[in-house]
């Protein structure tokens, strides 16, 4: 694959899936470019992460940037075109949309102030969901997408269960599989698939924000099948597979990652 000049644009490309998506495609031969928002010690482990794909033996840019922000994702966009016009047959094969940032508050308190705002789920839904479209649209218009592109985002158990102060996380992942849905039926004509991973509980630094997440995912160890929880190189394998040319009829579908954790019906006890 290295020889066909392959390209992966991954939004939340620092930690967590991005990350081990990341890894695993620069292994098939893939270069990547990678959105993350990182300050301090952070950002400095992000440029590490950065050289160690290179080393790899594959191209790494990275963009500390708000994956959200329209004018920055209209700028990496632009350098993304710019850069391909001095590339030998570049093609943008995979856009992972992992983005983790939303609030984590209840819908309803008895302190107005402890309730989540309009502009909190409004911005939830942007980064986590809205998105998702934006990037494809703009991606679209500007002929980076062909033929065998696929398209993924990353849900969560989330859009379809109601947890405790993950309203407006929950109701932004639904959107996205419905996005993912729209994507697909749209972009099928030109031979672009789209898909959501559905993870199973996994230990990430976003999830351990989640009041009352490391109950949870003691109770998934205790449930799952495989007696052992998700990782983020689970998740990695599954798209290495997907991206692959083979599977270009799988599309518009929530894929789940997880082990058999979902078809479960248990009761969290621990």
């Amino acid at each position: 694959m290295a020889n066909r000049n392959l390209y992966a644009l991954i939004l939340g490309v620092s930690s967590g899936f991005g990350k081990e998506c990341a890894i695993e495609l620069a292994k098939m031969g893939y270069s990547i470019y990678g959105v993350h928002l990182d300050i301090g010690s952070n950002k400095a482990k992000a440029e590490e992460f950065r050289q160690q794909l290179e080393s790899m033996g594959v191209k790494a840019k990275f963009f500390n940037a708000n994956a959200a922000d329209d004018n920055k994702r209209k700028e990496i966009i632009n350098q993304i075109t710019e850069d391909f016009k001095t590339e030998d047959n570049p093609t943008l094969r995979v856009l992972l949309h992992s983005l983790a940032f939303g609030a984590i508050k209840p819908f309803f308190a008895k302190d107005p102030d402890d309730m989540v705002s309009k502009k909190q789920v409004e911005m939830t839904m942007d980064v986590m969901a809205n998105s998702l479209l934006y990037w494809v649209q703009d991606m679209f218009n500007a002929k980076l997408l062909a033929e065998n592109s696929r398209i993924f985002g990353m849900t969560s158990i989330g859009s379809t269960r109601a947890m405790q102060n993950y309203g407006s996380i929950s109701a932004a992942k639904a959107a996205l599989e419905a996005y993912i849905r729209q994507i697909a039926v749209e972009l099928a004509p030109y031979k672009i698939t789209a898909n959501a991973i559905h993870a199973g509980l996994t230990d990430t630094p976003a999830a351990k924000k989640i009041p009352g997440f490391d109950s949870m995912l003691k109770s998934a160890l205790k449930h799952n099948p495989f007696r052992r929880n998700t990782v983020p190189s689970d998740v990695a394998m599954a798209v290495s597979m997907l991206v692959d040319e083979k599977f270009y009829w799988i599309t518009g579908d929530v894929i789940h990652v997880d082990g058999g954790e979902s078809i479960l019906n248990f009761i969290e006890d621990v």
